[in-house]
């Protein structure tokens, strides 16, 4: 999954960024509004991280815009403790969520999994299929009750699917959203992780569509 993080503090967005990572996503970091409002509506993010106060442009207007665009990405905002009619206006104009500074990384954390379930359509952290869990608390796969070694592409891969289970996702989408930039974005590479994931997991767990892309059946 990519997310953008939108946030001016060099030392908190290096942390955050490594926290995401760590857990496998791809997160993009910018440093102002303008930057972010141009990011933000020309990529395909699963999830922006947006602070209020950015330098250049502030975070509501970047918000404000992305809406009035039609940009539907999800946005979590970080605010200040004290901002509380910011984020009462950040809420009306189109944010998702909200977490005030000073914040632990694993509330952050949970706040990010549960708005991609809600973008997906998932309640649980837990997607199942076939015998098959993915744990999105910790990116835990098993096969049949035991643990199965993912490589951080195999995992990435897996999740975008899981969350889009019961669409077909074609390989340029999953290129745009397992890989950070356009320079590392080849979606030929999508198939040799489709196929390690077929050997470690089932045959049949992810569909093909020849020509078309891949899924995973809800059914």
């Amino acid at each position: 999954m990519r997310l953008l993080l939108a946030e001016d503090e060099v030392v908190l967005s290096n942390q955050i960024a490594r926290n995401l990572a760590a857990e496998g996503r791809v997160v993009d970091v910018v440093h102002d509004g303008e930057e972010a409002a141009f990011r933000g509506s020309t990529e395909p993010y699963d999830l922006i991280i947006l602070d209020i106060g950015l330098p250049t442009r502030d975070g509501l207007s970047v918000l404000k815009e992305w809406r009035a665009d039609k940009v539907e990405t999800p946005v979590l905002l970080l605010t200040a403790r004290d901002g509380w009619s910011e984020r009462v206006d950040g809420l009306d104009a189109g944010a998702d969520d909200y977490i005030t500074k000073p914040f632990h990384m694993p509330e952050l954390s949970a706040r990010v999994r549960a708005m991609l379930r809600r973008k997906s359509g998932h309640a649980s952290p837990v997607f199942e299929k076939d015998g098959i869990t993915f744990d999105t608390r910790n990116a835990r796969v098993t096969l049949d009750g035991d643990h199965v070694d993912l490589t951080s592409q195999e995992i990435a891969v897996l999740s975008y699917l899981f969350h889009n289970s019961g669409r077909l996702v074609s390989r340029t989408e999953l290129s745009e959203h397992i890989y950070q930039y356009d320079g590392d974005r080849d979606s030929n590479t999508i198939a040799v992780f489709i196929t390690r994931l077929r050997k470690k997991l089932r045959p049949d767990f992810i569909q093909t569509v020849r020509g078309r892309g891949y899924m995973i059946d809800t059914a």
